[in-house]
């Protein structure tokens, strides 16, 4: 070969090495231009939509987002709240139970919990949660289901006090934008505090002060650890994890929290066992109720409706009132003794009903039997479980046993009627047996056998200086009859009219010492239908009476000869000055005024009584001290006239005076001759309270349908009213001494207390004269059996040197 040809053999290219033979260049495919292009597009196109949304957002929705600023004004709904003026609740009246908290006031150990079950990164994040948002918007789109959630506690301040409970993403921007603005504007214990008081926890709870004491009957700094996680669980499904309704779930919710708690390091791996073992023990509570007063509440709640309107009952104003809280106590206690006692007279009209012991299961369901049963007042339900000899064998209500002794029953006679009772019992299982549901009230230190009662009483109590209401009671119990008998009873009031009639005698020239044939008469008053014979309540007769004696012993045809003598119109007018209206008034123009045929509430009747109290002034009942709105601003205060006893006054201010209306000394004389009804007459058992400052009168009507007595010292007065709602009689011997004395001494035995027990202070003008006690005729001083009675300077007999029997006797020597 050649070496041109191996050259050229060289030269050529080997079918096997092709490392430097250089491929031809190939042109751009058309597909990947355009896919490059679209990308582009849609990156150019999203961020000039997503320009345009925030700029539309910005521009259009921004600008209409709430001002986070408000929250700091933030107004809750908040009940109205009814205290007593020693600042003890009486009630809270609202759609919604909330007991708004300074985060100071909330304890720690509830802010750990709700951080843990709700947002444990709270005092990092800036107001949201990306790395929570994140986790449940990945379990949305992979799971279809939201497991875990994604709002923050901000976010959830945000939702609940200015955005809808819609579901949209414009709904969620708008919450994250402003759970920024909240977080720059608020710091974290604000916001919390915000939180903690807004969200509802069931049961028309809202917030967790509100919880704690509907749950758990306590406040919130008295919870235990347990119990503050429970609370804590339930923001995320108030209903589903409701300890209530259901326990098991929510213990289960509970221990998630306790779980959470520990950790985040707020609590110990002894103290999460110890409180994840103990049960579930939530019962629905009512508010916690310091004083019993409901029939006030319905007044206050009225007054505040017609003062502020029906937002008054969500803007958290409390009401103070002038009730005091002891007397007020005193005075529920006083009024349900007395009625007992009343029942205790008439006999046993039997058990609530009978049961068979043998039909129940368990105690358990025995005692949910007895809590279902209704009872009022202070009255508690039992069982009777069997017989021990005489005693009787007791399962209360509360699942205590007891054991009733039969010489606290003996009173349990059969009922027949208000007159009639069957023969006293000598065992028990006369009247009870086994099964029996029965009353049982806490009497004399001791749990006695009692019966719900068919009469009513009320009771009301005055600061005589200037109309300060400090107790009051309506009735037996406010839930068995909304009937507030204080306001509302308007009854016939007996003899309780009488001293306002003798007033007026001793402003007409009459004195104490003046007299009054007690004798049988009858009167054909045109007035009246028919023939009129009245008589005593004794049926007998007493002759000549001093006007003293008369009242004391209340002698009803003295005070109708009394009436007679003054004249109608002079008295009815007179009365009408004490503050009764004239209307009833003049319904009873005749004489059967005198013995008190006149209609009254017992509000109207203690008003006028205050008159002899103070010396002679007409003051106005308030039962409102003040009304403060929820930051402490005053919207309301009572300015009460008073009577100007202490010469404080300024003469002339009848703005701030209270208007005099009857004499001093007229008032002084009236309450001596009161004295003398406790002290002699028909109302000497209040004797017992061994004072030297009490004056007062029964009063009691035709049949005995009506009981009263009203009695006062210089600083107090109270009235007690009793009887049928439906007038018809208490009994034969049910008068005022008997029937409302009782529950006015047990009462007034406390409010007397702060008082020194020293007599009414005489005023100048009076004189004391030597008298006779038959004839009420001035006698010299050494006169045997002569007493003192108190005159006017002006209306004071002339003491002789000899008397009148004296005179008779010297005269019957000569001539016989």
């Amino acid at each position: 070969m050649s070496e041109i040809d191996v050259q050229v053999k060289n030269d050529s290219p080997s079918e096997t090495d092709n490392t430097q033979q250089t491929p031809p260049s190939k042109p751009p495919k058309k597909k990947s231009r355009w896919l490059l292009w679209l990308f582009a597009i849609n990156v150019i196109s999203f961020s000039a939509l997503a320009i345009a949304a925030a700029t539309y957002y910005y521009v259009t929705v921004y600008p209409t987002l709430p001002d986070t600023a408000e929250l700091k004004e933030v107004s809750y709904q908040v009940p109205l709240r009814i205290v007593t003026q020693d600042n003890k609740l009486i009630s809270e009246i609202g759609t919604k139970k909330r007991l708004p908290l300074e985060y100071s006031e909330i304890p720690e150990r509830m802010t750990q919990a709700i951080i843990s079950s709700e947002d444990e990164n709270f005092f990092e994040h800036g107001g949201v949660d990306y790395k929570g948002l994140g986790r449940a918007v990945f379990e949305l789109v992979t799971t279809g289901k939201k497991k875990s959630g994604g709002s923050t506690i901000t976010m959830q301040v945000a939702r609940n006090f200015f955005l809808s409970k819609e579901k949209t993403y414009l709904r969620k921007l708008n919450e994250i934008i402003l759970s920024y603005k909240i977080e720059h504007d608020f710091s974290k214990q604000e916001i919390l505090a915000l939180y903690l008081n807004k969200i509802f926890l069931g049961y028309r709870s809202y917030g967790v002060a509100a919880a704690a004491q509907t749950y758990y009957g306590r406040n919130i700094n008295e919870l235990t650890l347990d119990e503050y996680a429970m609370i804590a669980g339930l923001p995320k499904a108030p209903s589903a994890y409701n300890p209530i309704a259901n326990p098991s779930r929510a213990k289960l919710r509970r221990n998630y929290v306790l779980r959470r708690m520990h950790d985040l390091n707020f609590i110990t791996e002894e103290e999460m066992v110890t409180a994840q073992a103990i049960e579930v023990h939530a019962r629905k509570h009512a508010s916690i109720i310091d004083v019993e007063a409901d029939y006030v509440a319905e007044m206050a709640r009225s007054f505040a409706l017609e003062k502020f309107g029906i937002e008054a009952l969500n803007n958290g104003l409390t009401i103070v009132t002038s009730i005091d809280s002891k007397l007020q106590a005193q005075a529920n206690l006083s009024v349900r003794d007395g009625l007992q006692r009343y029942e205790r007279r008439h006999g046993y009209r039997g058990p609530i009903t009978n049961v068979d012991l043998t039909t129940f299961e368990d105690e358990d369901k025995l005692l949910e039997k007895l809590k279902n049963t209704p009872n009022y007042g202070d009255l508690k339900v039992g069982v009777v479980t069997g017989f021990a000899k005489t005693d009787t064998k007791v399962l209360m209500e509360t699942g205590e046993q007891l054991v009733l002794p039969f010489n606290k029953m003996t009173w349990a006679a059969e009922y027949k009627s208000v007159n009639h009772k069957g023969k006293t019992p000598k065992k028990p299982q006369q009247f009870l047996k086994a099964g029996d549901l029965i009353y049982l009230q806490w009497f004399e230190n001791q749990w006695q056998l009692a019966q719900d009662p068919k009469t009513e009483s009320a009771l009301i109590s005055i600061d005589s200086k200037d109309g300060r209401i400090l107790a009051l009671v309506g009735g037996y119990d406010f839930f068995r009859s909304k009937f507030n008998r204080v306001l509302q009873g308007r009854r016939q009031v007996g003899s309780n009219i009488k001293p306002f009639l003798y007033s007026a005698g001793l402003d007409n020239g009459l004195t104490a010492a003046s007299t009054i044939n007690d004798a049988p008469v009858v009167f054909h008053d045109r007035n009246l239908e028919d023939v009129w014979r009245p008589e005593n309540y004794s049926g007998r007769f007493y002759g000549p009476t001093r006007l003293r004696n008369a009242l004391a012993f209340s002698r009803n045809l003295v005070s109708i000869r009394l009436l007679r003598k003054l004249g109608i119109d002079t008295a009815s007018k007179y009365i009408q000055r004490f503050g009764f209206p004239e209307e009833e008034i003049n319904k009873h123009r005749d004489l059967s005024l005198a013995l008190g045929s006149v209609q009254f509430t017992p509000w109207e009747v203690a008003r006028a009584y205050a008159t002899f109290s103070n010396t002679g002034y007409l003051i106005n009942p308030y039962y409102i001290k003040e009304v403060r709105a929820f930051d402490g601003e005053i919207l309301y205060k009572a300015e009460p006239k008073v009577a100007c006893t202490d010469n404080q006054c300024v003469a002339g201010d009848e703005e701030h005076n209270a208007p005099r209306i009857i004499e001093e000394r007229n008032a002084y004389i009236m309450d001596t001759i009161m004295q003398d009804v406790i002290r002699i007459g028909s109302g000497k058992k209040a004797k017992a309270l061994k004072r030297k400052d009490i004056a007062g009168k029964t009063g009691t009507t035709n049949d005995q349908k009506d009981a009263w007595f009203s009695g006062f010292n210089s600083n107090i007065v109270t009235t007690v009213w009793v009887g049928f709602d439906s007038p018809k009689t208490l009994g034969r011997s049910e008068v005022g001494g008997r029937a409302s004395l009782p529950t006015w001494m047990e009462y007034m035995e406390l409010a007397l207390k702060p008082y020194p027990n020293i007599p009414f202070t005489q005023p100048d003008g009076l004189v004391n004269i030597p008298i006779d006690r038959e004839t009420g005729q001035a006698v010299p001083k050494s006169t045997p059996g002569a007493i003192m009675e108190i005159f006017r300077e002006e209306n004071a007999p002339e003491i002789p040197s000899v008397s009148q029997k004296q005179i008779e006797d010297i005269t019957e020597d000569l001539f016989y």
